[in-house]
């Protein structure tokens, strides 16, 4: 029997709407983050702006690939991004991601800045930097300068055992190899003017304290507080150290990244991908740049006017890969010296 006209409509006219529904379901991306959600929150409306695609953000402070890994095939997460390279790589160990699959992102990251099987990508870096007391008039100065003795009593730092610090210590351990990094790090322990503490700004309130002369600290926390974000009080003390970009003997600065991984159960593993190729295109490079205070992954992507004064980023070229791999060894090295005791 066949359907008559009105029927034949409706049932069309079902069809339709049940496709509508389905297509507006898939027109939204699942982020799992690592980061502040207000430091990520302006992309995410920048890229919702553009596609048109719903940006729904869990914040996860700790533990994302336990997380992760415990949802398993029923997990909603579609994109995993994090503020150090060391969790990414505990991602792709717990199995939680899958390769992406981007000529966008191979094109506009570089190799040394992503995993090679294209299981995650840097989306943008902060350098470690040092912050030194005005009044030494120091012009520059090397990561292996730290563990000079003229320095003893001198240095302040937040604890070794920081993700920041223990990726320092492993693109230490990278470039000359376990023993040289180790007394390095013993070296800089010995020039410490107090037990390490506190996070990277307070580095810079205890130079102007006098507590020591120079310290280490990332570079977009220099943003946040020469900017004024961080309050009257932080400006001062932002605008009251001088910063230096070290190097590595035969390489660069250092460099951390925050990058992003596809989930390996990404229900909107499509839309997920727009994310990423939008987040180191050239508007979401300038976002990352003018919102958050970090280099530009991509060549020729501008800094923030506040960093880009701090004066030309040579980046190591080492693999971050190669760091994060090393971390845990970096990790031994640090308890080894009693770095933070």
């Amino acid at each position: 029997m066949t359907a008559a006209p009105t029927t034949k409509l409706l049932l069309a006219t079902a069809a339709f709407a049940l496709v509508g529904v389905a297509s507006a379901r898939a027109e939204e991306v699942n982020v799992y983050t690592t980061r502040e959600p207000g430091l990520f929150a302006p992309l995410a409306k920048a890229f919702t702006e553009k596609t048109g695609i719903k940006v729904n953000t869990v914040f996860v402070k700790d533990g994302l690939a336990e997380r992760v890994a415990a949802e398993g095939a029923a997990s909603p997460a579609d994109l995993l991004m994090t503020v150090d390279v060391g969790v990414l790589a505990e991602l792709v160990d717990k199995g939680v991601t899958q390769p992406l699959k981007s000529a966008a992102v191979e094109k506009a990251v570089p190799a040394n800045l992503r995993a090679a099987d294209g299981s995650w990508a840097a989306l943008s870096m902060r350098a470690r930097l040092v912050w030194a007391d005005k009044s030494l008039g120091l012009k520059s100065i090397t990561y292996a300068d730290l563990a000079d003795p003229k320095w003893k009593g001198q240095i302040c730092i937040r604890s070794g055992q920081h993700p920041y610090n223990t990726a320092l210590v492993a693109a230490a351990i990278a470039h000359d190899g376990r023993d040289v990094a180790k007394a390095w790090v013993a070296g800089v322990k010995a020039n410490l003017a107090k037990k390490p503490s506190g996070g990277d700004r307070d580095v810079a309130r205890d130079i102007l304290g006098g507590l020591c002369k120079i310290g280490v600290g990332n570079s977009y926390y220099v943003g946040l507080m020469r900017s004024g974000k961080g309050g009257p009080e932080q400006k001062k003390w932002g605008d009251g150290v001088d910063i230096l970009l070290p190097t590595f003997a035969k390489g660069g600065t250092h460099v951390n990244i925050t990058g992003a991984a596809l989930a390996k159960n990404a229900p909107h593993a499509e839309a997920a991908r727009k994310l990423i190729e939008y987040l180191v295109s050239a508007e979401g490079q300038k976002v990352y740049a003018e919102q958050n205070f970090e280099y530009p992954v991509v060549a020729g992507a501008a800094a923030e006017p506040t960093i880009a004064g701090l004066g030309h980023l040579t980046a190591d070229p080492l693999p971050i890969a190669r760091v994060a791999k090393l971390r845990k060894d970096a990790s031994l090295v640090v308890d080894e010296v009693g770095f933070d005791r």
